[in-house]
């Protein structure tokens, strides 16, 4: 019964990382167009340069 005192804190610490990384990758505004990325990695174009 006393592993509960330890492992329910640690749990709540690690699922408040994970949200923090998840907002923090919201702000930075990557998952912008994931249809555009999807439709892109089926084209047949190749550029050997990616545009930024």
């Amino acid at each position: 019964m006393n592993v509960i005192v330890y492992l329910i804190p640690i749990a709540l610490v690690l699922g408040g990382l994970g949200l923090l990384a998840f907002v923090f990758t919201v702000k930075s505004k990557q998952y912008d167009d994931p249809e555009g990325n999807a439709r892109r990695i089926l084209s047949d174009q190749w550029d050997d340069h990616p545009k930024p």
